[in-house]
């Protein structure tokens, strides 16, 4: 055992277990998001969510942050703005740079699927024992970190080497 390991299972046979629970969990998440009325595709939730997190963004910045090319983020921005949930802008200092926000009806769309999605996690979490809940929040906020940190300073291998 290398410094600084623990005794445990290898990260690909931890990738392995997890593989199943994993899906159950991305599939409850995903439930939830598409019975939100109006319906919107992942892509214009993931921008409005984008856009949400980083308040305004510029077309260039929401292209680079879903790492889409600027044509597709335009289109997207387009259908966003013509069923009301993002607004443009022109800045201020910057006449030529028109920025991009979410709309009030927007936000209220975030926040029923956001909620929707609370639920339909709270009801498989009221399954669970409270002991287990608490740990799998635990595990769940390591590897929330773990990833910013791997995204951060780039990934660091499968650890089999």
């Amino acid at each position: 055992m290398g410094f600084g390991q623990s005794p445990g299972p290898r990260p690909d046979e931890s990738a392995e277990r997890m593989s199943g629970p994993v899906q159950e969990l991305v599939a409850v998440w995903s439930r939830a998001f598409h019975l939100a009325a109006p319906h919107v595709s992942t892509l214009q939730l993931r921008a409005l969510e984008a856009l949400e997190d980083r308040r305004k963004l510029n077309l260039t910045g929401l292209a680079a942050e879903l790492d889409i090319g600027m044509p597709t983020a335009s289109r997207l921005c387009d259908r966003l703005e013509a069923a009301g949930f993002l607004e443009r802008s022109v800045q201020p200092r910057n006449r030529r740079e028109v920025l991009l926000s979410v709309t009030a009806q927007g936000r209220r769309l975030l926040d029923d699927i956001a909620a929707r999605r609370r639920r339909a996690l709270a009801a498989v979490l009221t399954a669970m024992d409270p002991e287990e809940r608490a740990a799998l929040v635990r595990a769940l906020q390591a590897f929330l970190a773990a990833s910013v940190t791997a995204r951060t300073y780039g990934s660091r291998g499968t650890g089999n080497e």
